[in-house]
């Protein structure tokens, strides 16, 4: 009976390989001998690619629709041939169409398909494409391909292993979807009165955003720090990915402070609004709102984003096409919307900042598991650990 709960780097002989020292009784092979099947799919015109049909459709970015005929049957694992995702592993079974955009691979019987499938992966093909004169992979390419294979009880083993942590990944990000499906009711529910939370019962009223807010218009403030507006909110440009383009003058780049909403001017239709929790400076192609007595900026920062205030605001932009409209504050502030008072405003977001945390540390959690699952990879599918069989 095999047992995956323990891993031992202990009394691990090794040999030189033409891919450096592995473990004594592993192999060296070309992707050639180990398997009976290695070829891309066949070609397929858009049109024959359906919404509906009997079998799959699959190329190398997975999916891509269905058709009433198949080409392969088994279990199979494709290779992405080009793009983005040359390289990307995508998994399948049953009978299935597979485009030429992906090599349909399977093992011979001496190796685990699954345990392939992780050890490409983990190889990442994507920059033996890079190395080529030829942008791409080919199965020329890829048959010449060595790599470092354990004895099969081995592989199957490791194939377990990764597969339960894609099991907890995969269950972990469902939960997830179901989490952001039910923060979506809560939105069109709550942001439009059609369910009010217990204890409220008084009506709604119609009011301007520009008695809900006034615009900040500060400029010349040197000291504070650069901050970025993206979609997790404003945070210091110093964490950003982005390459700083900031002018070298911010004379006019404007003050936005904690509580203040920040949006772009020429986006706001977009949705590309948010809230700050810091003080700093944004470019001069924000709008800056600060809210006033009779408002929750973060029940705000919520309604920005729903279908109706962003067509509203699409509305009341000004400009002759999409690529120029402008909703100024002045635009803005002539908003019409019917909004509940401070408090049941307050009680909404509350309700709203709950779903989001509970999304947050799920999706936490799933790069919890793929930082695990990846540790794992370096470990055992090197020879530098090895499962206790």
């Amino acid at each position: 009976m095999l047992t995956y709960n323990q891993m031992d780097n202990n009394n691990i002989t090794y040999k030189d390989s033409p891919l450096g020292k592995i473990p004594v009784d592993w192999e060296v092979k070309r992707l050639a001998e180990i398997c009976t099947t290695f070829k891309s799919g066949y070609g397929i015109t858009s049109e024959e690619i359906k919404v509906n049909g009997e079998y799959a459709v699959y190329g190398g970015n997975g999916l891509r629709g269905y058709t009433n005929k198949f080409t392969h049957e088994g279990n199979y694992f494709l290779i992405g041939r080009q793009g983005a995702l040359c390289g990307n592993i995508v998994r399948v079974y049953g009978k299935n169409y597979i485009s030429e955009h992906a090599i349909a691979v399977q093992t011979d019987d001496k190796n685990d398909n699954l345990f392939l499938a992780y050890k490409l992966d983990f190889q990442n093909l994507n920059r033996l494409s890079e190395s080529s004169a030829q942008p791409g992979l080919s199965v020329e390419k890829l048959v010449r391909l060595k790599i470092t294979l354990p004895p099969l009880p081995e592989q199957k083993a490791i194939a377990y292993i990764l597969g339960l942590m894609d099991t907890a990944i995969n269950k972990n990000n469902q939960l997830i979807a179901q989490k952001e499906l039910q923060k979506k009711w809560l939105m069109q529910n709550l942001l439009t009165g059609k369910k009010r939370l217990k204890g409220f019962a008084e009506d709604w009223k119609e009011y301007h955003l520009g008695e809900m807010f006034s615009e900040r218009n500060d400029t010349r403030y040197f000291d504070l720090q650069l901050l970025s507006v993206g979609a997790s909110g404003i945070y210091p440009q110093s964490d950003s990915i982005k390459k700083d383009t900031s002018n070298d003058d911010k004379s006019k780049y404007k003050r936005i402070c904690h509580g203040d909403i920040g949006y772009n001017t020429m986006r706001m239709w977009q949705g590309r609004s948010a809230l700050s929790n810091l003080e700093g400076i944004v470019s001069p192609a924000y709008t800056i709102v600060t809210p006033k007595k009779n408002s929750d900026s973060l029940f705000f920062s919520y309604l920005f984003k729903t279908p109706k205030l962003m067509n509203l605001f699409w509305r009341n932009s000004q400009g002759l096409v999409d690529d120029t409209l402008n909703c100024k504050y002045k635009d803005f502030s002539i908003v019409k919307i019917q909004l509940p008072e401070r408090k049941e405003q307050t009680a909404i977001a509350e309700v709203l900042q709950a779903a989001d945390k509970e999304i947050q540390l799920l999706k936490s959690k799933t790069e919890r598991l793929r930082e695990q699952k990846k540790g794992l990879m370096q470990v055992l599918l090197t020879g530098k650990k090895r499962l206790r069989i």
